[in-house]
């Protein structure tokens, strides 16, 4: 095999023309929220980082400029078609994932949360992980949101879309709070979810891998890796391949030699990597009860023009049902996402996509149990089968009445829930009706964009897959850095709570790799 070759920090693997060969201290696979920050920390701390990333590399002056069309091709997992299957009374689920260096934190809202102290608080009381306290992440916390520039989203930026349901909420009672985001310089185009064109958003491939790069991190694009090498019994590297054939097929294998490996490829991929190496047959954990935080969203019209896409995509957010596992979170899509989802076909649809400028859109999401499970599928694409605990299901149902009301009381003309083939909603006597009707749940037009859980940090090998500074128990030497080795549910965005654990997990590698390696 050949050398990775000299000179450009960032490889574009499908431009390599052979196979390659490399070594370094540590070898990180994922360059989305975990990957990136840990690549970064550990560069800083001196050690040599390669970063694996299996989807392409755009500088960001290239991708501020996609239309939401192309960032789907270019950017999102699967297009952008990526599902959850429902089994049972459940919805079918789509899930929003980033495939390019950067991960999601390309695609995100820019919506930064802790976790909630009632969650660290199970955590430590009910699952005996004193490590993952409050106290012991604030560190973490605060150097995330210092690098990525957490800031409070100012009223001014409040859309008319946004305004119309806060005006309904305090009608109703309801509190609403301002959002923190990473976006300082946010300039109000509503589209985050497919790029920021004003280049405002503190996604990872800004806020942390250039400093990784003048560290000496590199970074290989188009780059698959499939498994983990072992070597004594401990982890030595990975092995995979390039994706420079014919519409992204494998072309040249690539080999990186690592004394310590960092999985950071997202809740539904980590899994595929680490079962492919042999991981998870003793804890029987891997790759189960994985949870999504299902939301749902709602479109109300009023009589007045909002122009809802004028001004921050997400501003405000409600806690005041967090007691019944309900979170209530502003949004506002890209427009031409927005008239393609409306109700009706045909001519009815044209009319009602005229209508786009009247809509106000606000959404809600639940603190699910966790009931999904991660298989692998016939191609490189996971299979995720999602059954929703009928507790949740009530929720998701609650959580569509709340948002009818809130647009109702705000003057709505009538309002779109996400329930197909429903009537439109026009009082509230209509919202409960709907609530408490029998039907199909896979009727309702559900999504998902927090998944977390499959490779869960635990202190016990028969209750997790890795320890909680994140090494795997079964093989010495692998750590996981991602969504998947959070406890439980979080109830809350995940782009701050992975980022914070990863920083923790990183810290704790540096200040231990000479120990940990010393028997390599």
């Amino acid at each position: 095999m050949n050398d990775l070759p000299s000179g450009e920090p960032i490889v574009h693997g499908r431009d390599l023309q052979g196979p390659f060969e490399a070594s370094c201290d540590v070898v990180v696979v994922g360059s989305g929220a975990g990957g990136s920050v840990a690549a970064t920390l550990l560069a800083e701390a001196g050690l040599r980082v390669i970063v694996l990333e299996e989807g392409p590399y755009y500088r960001p002056d290239e991708y501020q400029q996609f239309r939401p069309s192309e960032a789907l091709r270019k950017l999102f997992r699967e297009s952008g078609m990526a599902t959850a299957f429902g089994l049972g009374q459940t919805p079918i689920i789509a899930i929003t994932m980033g495939r390019a260096v950067g991960g999601s934190s390309l695609l995100t809202g820019g919506v930064c949360f802790r976790i909630p102290g009632e969650v660290h608080h199970r955590w430590v009381h009910d699952l005996g992980l004193d490590e993952l306290s409050e106290r012991a992440l604030e560190p973490a916390y605060e150097d995330v949101e210092r690098r990525i520039s957490v800031h409070e989203v100012p009223a001014a930026m409040r859309s008319r879309s946004t305004q119309k349901f806060v005006e309904g909420a305090a009608k109703l009672g309801i509190g609403m709070k301002p959002l923190r985001r990473n976006a300082e310089a946010c300039e109000g185009n509503a589209r985050c979810n497919f790029t920021c064109p004003a280049g405002a958003k503190r996604s990872v491939d800004v806020a942390y891998l250039p400093r990784a790069i003048t560290r000496g991190a590199r970074v290989v694009s188009d780059a698959l890796a499939t498994r983990v090498l072992t070597q004594d019994g401990r982890a030595a590297g990975v092995e995979g391949w390039l994706l420079g054939g014919e519409g992204g097929a494998r072309s040249f294998p690539f080999v990186v030699r690592a004394p310590v490996v960092v999985a950071a490829c997202g809740t539904l991929h980590t899994p595929l990597l680490l079962g492919a190496s042999g991981i998870g047959r003793a804890s029987e954990k891997l790759g189960r009860r994985v949870t999504l935080h299902p939301g749902v969203r709602v479109a109300a019209m009023f009589d007045e023009e909002l122009g809802g896409w004028d001004g921050a995509m997400q501003s405000v957010y409600s806690d005041d049902f967090a007691h019944e596992g309900i979170k209530l979170v502003g949004v506002y899509s890209t427009v031409n996402v927005l008239a393609a989802s409306m109700p009706g076909v045909g001519p009815r649809l044209r009319r009602m996509a005229r209508e786009v400028r009247r809509l106000a859109v606000f959404g809600a999401m639940v603190h699910d149990e966790g009931g999904g499970t991660v298989r692998r599928g016939p191609g490189r694409e996971p299979i995720l089968a999602y059954e929703m605990a009928p507790r949740d299901l009530a929720r998701l149902r609650r959580g569509i009445t709340i948002l009818a009301e809130m647009a109702l009381a705000a003057g709505a003309r009538e309002v779109y829930t996400s329930v197909a083939g429903a009537a439109p909603v026009r009082s509230r006597e209509d919202a409960i009706r709907l609530e408490q009707a029998s039907y199909d749940a896979r009727r309702i037009e559900c999504m998902a964009f927090h998944p977390l859980g499959s490779a869960r940090a635990a202190n016990d090998p028969r209750r997790g897959v890795v320890d909680p500074n994140g090494e795997a128990y079964e093989l010495p030497g692998l750590f996981v850095a991602d969504g998947s080795i959070l406890p439980t549910s979080i109830g809350v965005n995940s782009q701050v709570p992975i980022m914070a654990m990863a920083t923790r997990i990183a810290w704790r590698l540096a200040e231990r790799f000479r120990k940990i390696t010393r028997s390599t």
